[in-house]
């Protein structure tokens, strides 16, 4: 179960990892967390929905768990390699042309925000062709179209086996509306993104 090496050579030349996901996808971005290497010279950036105006511990688990520098996104705060951060609730996360991040409040979309569309919308502006983008498990299609953006731009698209999803509309949404370069078992996500 090797990744192909022009899969593996589009990973390994991306710059920012995009990881996407809602209901189902806690386990899976926890563990990926912790198989993301000091070395790994990328952004990582995880986009996941969450309760409004709710303290979370995820911040300080997903911290335990990684290797890497990991925080909670403040605005302003600078896009810097090797490290991991995750989009605080209540606003949405954008990845702005100065190599800042910014946190935007205007109305939720498909009920969350952070919205997984508004990021990888911005992050296609921004990073045009230098992402590696995942989305994985949730209720509705959040993610879909700034996937399509993200592969109409020149970035990497993957997709989570539906079969594999906790809940498959998510992954299914992205795969109807061609958004995916790849749709790939969980373990074999694993192992690319773990090379």
């Amino acid at each position: 179960m090797n990744p192909d090496k022009q899969l593996t050579d589009r990973w390994r030349s991306s710059e920012l990892l995009l990881l996407g996901g809602s209901a189902g996808s806690f386990k899976i971005l926890f563990r990926l967390v912790s198989i993301l290497r000091p070395g790994l010279d990328k952004t990582v950036l995880i986009v996941m929905h969450r309760m409004r105006n709710h303290m979370s511990e995820i911040e300080p688990m997903f911290a335990q768990n990684s290797s890497l520098l990991l925080k909670e996104i403040s605005d302003k705060d600078k896009i810097e390699r090797n490290a991991i951060y995750i989009a605080p609730p209540n606003y949405h996360t954008l990845i702005e042309k100065n190599g800042l991040f910014g946190l935007d409040v205007s109305e939720a979309m498909w009920f969350s925000k952070p919205s997984i569309d508004v990021t990888f919308e911005s992050a296609a502006d921004s990073y045009p062709d230098r992402c590696t983008a995942v989305l994985f498990s949730g209720a509705n299609p959040d993610g879909a179209q700034g996937l399509l953006k993200l592969k109409q731009s020149g970035s990497l698209t993957i997709v989570q086996d539906p079969a594999e999803a906790e809940l498959p509309e998510m992954p299914l949404a992205a795969i109807k509306a061609g958004a995916a370069d790849r749709i790939l078992k969980t373990d074999e996500i694993f192992e690319l993104l773990g090379s």
